[in-house]
């Protein structure tokens, strides 16, 4: 989409097409089109259709009613971060006292509208013409326009100093896909932290799975995720140097730890219990904490399962109680499961090669019941455990 085309949806005519095709159904789309195009340019129609499509693929991360009204591009859509996560950055950045923040490749706008619904006046910078003009059009149609300036430049250029804070988003995708290297980001890590140390506060988003020895030593890190899903990680100056924190949406429920790692809990027999650590805290080394929290133990080493013959609550890992624990045998699971009449098994695999949809098809549950199995190891052996989710 070039800047043409994307300005033609904001005239009349392309409001009203928009406004047409709020509700469309995907599958009536060359039906939709053809009726379209007996009333409306053929760029336009083809321009809007694309636009409904995007605005569907954007209610995952933006919320049906904002979706409804945003623009996006398909590089938008699959880069920008979700509401929930950019909304929880905004509370720390106003926790911090900011008030003006210099939002370094701001893409299509969606850190900097929950920055300024945070009450924080934001100047959005991204190089590209078409993601500028995307990123005011999404200002004005959410009524953010007095807090949001966009900036069409190369962020390299952009003296944040200004600013209270800055946030930048380095894009981690190259013409051959997700890039691992921080220095292979645009602008590289090293740019982007490098712009962080020279205001009072500041993020940077980075990949998930970034090396905990990659994170500088005056840099907090935090992993956030968003009802299970790590969702992203960043590196926040100004708060607390060599502090790691795992921070569970929607709850909002934080762990903390300090830059030196706790001792590896204890491996132990499986108890009766087995807790999932949720992915942020094991993206953040925490599990020895939940483990602590717990009273709990590993049931192998190399494996971020926790186990405890007690149930105990904790906003940090998911519970189940364990009926079974048996050597690795797909045979002999399909056998219990059909003696217990389990037809809806939920499959989990840690430390093993097995795929669960493999699983499904070898074991065919069939009954009224429902049970959890994890394929594990236990002590370096390969294992299967059953069991059910702690109401």
């Amino acid at each position: 989409m070039d800047s043409e085309t994307f300005t033609g949806l904001l005239t009349d005519a392309g409001q009203t097409l928009l406004a047409e095709l709020r509700d469309h159904d995907p599958a009536d789309e060359l039906a939709a089109a053809t009726r379209l195009r007996r009333t409306y340019d053929a760029a336009l129609v083809s321009a809007a259709l694309g636009q409904a499509r995007l605005r569907q693929r954007a209610v995952a991360k933006f919320g049906a009613a904002d979706a409804a009204r945003m623009y996006f591009t398909p590089n938008g859509v699959e880069q920008a971060t979700r509401a929930s996560v950019a909304a929880h950055r905004a509370g720390r950045f106003r926790e911090l006292g900011v008030r003006r923040l210099a939002d370094l490749c701001g893409g299509i706008g969606g850190d900097a509208i929950a920055l300024a619904r945070a009450g924080i006046e934001v100047l959005a910078v991204d190089r590209d013409p078409v993601t500028c003009a995307v990123a005011r059009a999404n200002a004005a149609a959410l009524g953010l326009s007095d807090l949001i300036e966009v900036r069409c430049a190369d962020v390299t250029e952009i003296d944040p100093r200004p600013y209270d804070a800055v946030f930048v988003d380095p894009a981690r995708r190259g013409v051959r896909g997700r890039t691992f290297d921080p220095e292979a980001y645009s602008p590289p890590l090293s740019w982007a932290v490098g712009a962080a140390r020279t205001v009072p506060h500041a993020a940077v988003k980075v990949a998930p799975g970034v090396p905990h020895e990659a994170v500088p030593a005056d840099a907090e890190a935090e992993w956030v995720s968003d009802r299970g899903d790590v969702k992203e990680a960043a590196l926040w100056f100004g708060t607390e140097p060599g502090c790691v924190r795992a921070t569970l949406l929607p709850s909002g429920s934080a762990l903390r730890g300090g830059p030196s790692p706790l001792p590896d809990p204890a491996v132990r027999p499986v108890g009766r219990y087995l807790y999932e650590p949720d992915g942020a805290v094991i993206r953040a080394h925490l599990v020895a904490a939940v483990a602590g929290e717990l009273g709990g133990g590993l049931i192998d080493p190399t494996i971020a399962y926790v186990t405890a013959d007690e149930p105990r609550p904790t906003a940090y890992a998911t519970a189940y109680e364990i009926t079974d624990v048996l050597p690795f045998n797909l045979k002999r699971l399909k056998a219990v499961l059909r003696e217990r009449g389990v037809g809806v098994l939920t499959v989990k695999k840690r430390g093993s090669a097995v795929e669960p949809e493999e699983v499904r098809r070898r074991v065919r549950p069939q009954g009224p019941h429902r049970a959890t199995v994890f394929l594990t190891r236990v002590a370096g052996a390969p294992s299967m455990l059953i069991g059910r989710p702690v109401a």
